[in-house]
């Protein structure tokens, strides 16, 4: 009797200390999960203070504000320059479709295919004109470079003249200072359409057809015949050496001549009384070309002579002269 009231005894204190022992158990997981909680709702107190707009820190907004801001002026900006630029090409479309009438816009490719046609017929058929690179060794190589520079020009004019000449570079060798320089300044350079030869012009055409321009000729160039063969000096002289060109046309034994300036121009004043008739050679192809066009050396030489060369053309009645009926 007293075994079976010691071990009832027994079983009551297990079941309070289990009782007490779940309990316990019960507070600590109680305790641990108002723990994770709290840790959760700081969590998603932060996450929603910082997905708010006013949870932002104020100078990282102002920042990435003044950003957008200037970002979508400028965008702003493109866009009016765009619109202005649409406008003013618009515009001039309307101009240039009213100065010729009727006539149809022209493509690109187009326009390109009727200026290879036309500098074609030229190879065949236009006047013929040599520019003669035979002096570069006594140039500087600033100086070549701007000859290179000068012959891209003269190309340029003539791809756009109506009545192309029939342009040959001569005695440009491939090897030459100026060669490499026209390859490397002038795109496209070895697709020009002119004849590119290291011959010579008396190579290429008998003496007696064949008119040297330099300036220190004493002979008027009055009109251009088709039968002839007019060469300019490839020079550019900023040192100014004399009469280079007219003693390399004595060497070559052939006719020279000069652009007419003393006929149709007068000397200007100026604070430097500075004058001077030495042209760059897509200067003096220029007056040839207009010449050519307009049979009006007046008109030619105002369109084309700088005017910081200290010369004004005379104000006197224009003097036509004819150009060679083989060309017309």
């Amino acid at each position: 009797m007293g075994d079976a009231s010691y071990v009832c005894g027994y079983r009551g204190e297990l079941w309070t200390e289990m009782a007490h022992t779940d309990s316990d158990v019960c507070e600590m997981q109680l305790d641990g999960v108002s723990e994770v909680m709290d840790l959760l709702q700081i969590d998603l107190e932060t996450d929603v203070v910082e997905g708010r707009p006013g949870g932002e820190d104020p100078t990282c907004s102002k920042n990435v504000l003044r950003k957008q801001r200037n970002w979508e002026r400028q965008l702003a900006a493109k866009k009016s320059k765009r619109k202005e630029e649409k406008q003013r090409r618009r515009l001039n479309r309307e101009k240039d479709s009213g100065a010729t009438g009727d006539a149809p816009q022209l493509s690109k490719r187009v326009l390109k295919a009727i200026t290879k046609e036309r500098l074609a017929e030229a190879q065949s058929t236009g006047l013929k004109l040599c520019v003669d690179l035979s002096m570069t060794d006594s140039m500087s190589d600033k100086e070549v470079s701007r000859l290179a520079g000068q012959l891209r020009r003269l190309y340029g004019s003539n791809k756009k003249a109506s009545q192309p000449f029939h342009v040959f570079l001569t005695d440009l060798k491939e090897d030459s200072r100026l060669y490499r320089e026209c390859l490397r300044m002038n795109e496209g350079f070895l697709n020009y359409m002119m004849d590119i030869t290291e011959e010579s012009c008396l190579d290429l055409f008998p003496p007696e057809s064949v008119v040297y321009l330099t300036p220190d000729a004493e002979e008027a160039l009055e009109m251009v015949d088709a039968d002839k063969v007019y060469v300019l000096g490839g020079l550019v002289d900023e040192s100014i050496q004399k009469k280079l060109s007219y003693s390399r046309a004595r060497e070559l034994g052939i006719r020279t001549a000069r652009l007419p300036i003393d006929e149709y121009m007068a000397k200007k004043h100026n604070p430097k009384n500075f004058h001077s008739k030495i042209l760059a050679i897509n200067q003096v192809f220029d007056i040839l070309l207009t010449f050519c066009n307009s049979s009006s050396w007046r008109e030619a030489l105002q369109a084309w002579f700088p005017p910081g060369k200290g010369f004004v053309v005379a104000p006197d009645d224009s003097q036509r002269l004819p150009i060679s009926p083989a060309q017309t």
